[in-house]
């Protein structure tokens, strides 16, 4: 069995790269949480007010509190990510988090980020979305410079569903089980050092 070997010592090889996967996901994740976070404390009294308010915001109890450790734990978090250090400890405050972000912010919304008519996910409100950019692209045709607005990409309608809330939860979830990474994370150098002293 030729093929099979050759697998396995592809499969063994690949256990000096493996570090490279959980390495690619943290630095995905970090700068978009630790920016969520900064956000966040930068805008603390708006964000307070937001995440209070039941009338137009989300209604939450202790609403300083609340922003205080979303905020915490997504900038605090998002650099330790970055360095490797406890990254499954903060992967699941992060986990938890993206939950409350997911079902109290982004569930009314479904599951699309970006508005997308011709999806099988749209909603209602996605395919609203469709006459609103219509209209937008028209206005900006008739009077702005649309080739220059365009130039860096098409226009879209923002739908704010949970898809990129449960995408970080999953990414999160792996970081958990997998850890910060062979080679690629203090964690992997702290656990060396502390398995040489015992």
């Amino acid at each position: 069995m030729p093929l099979v070997k050759l697998y396995q010592k592809f499969v063994g090889l690949l256990q000096y790269v493996e570090g490279l996967a959980p390495l690619a996901l943290r630095l995905y994740l970090a700068p978009v949480l630790m920016q969520a976070g900064y956000n966040k404390l930068s805008h603390f009294s708006d964000t307070a007010a937001w995440f209070g308010n039941p009338d137009w915001g989300l209604g939450l109890p202790m609403p300083e509190v609340m922003v205080g450790l979303a905020a915490g734990t997504e900038f605090f978090g998002g650099i330790l990510l970055i360095l490797g250090l406890a990254t499954r400890l903060i992967s699941i405050p992060l986990m938890v988090t993206m939950l409350v972000a997911a079902f109290s912010v982004h569930w009314e919304n479904g599951w699309l980020a970006i508005a997308d008519v011709n999806s099988w996910l749209a909603n209602e409100q996605v395919l609203a979305a469709g006459d609103k950019l219509a209209k937008a692209k028209e206005l900006l045709q008739e009077n702005g410079n649309y080739e220059w607005l365009t130039s860096s990409g098409n226009f879209v309608v923002l739908n704010n569903g949970i898809e990129f809330a449960i995408t970080y939860l999953i990414m999160l979830m792996a970081l958990l089980f997998m850890g910060g990474g062979r080679y690629t994370s203090l964690d992997y150098f702290v656990d060396r050092y502390f398995n040489k002293r015992n």
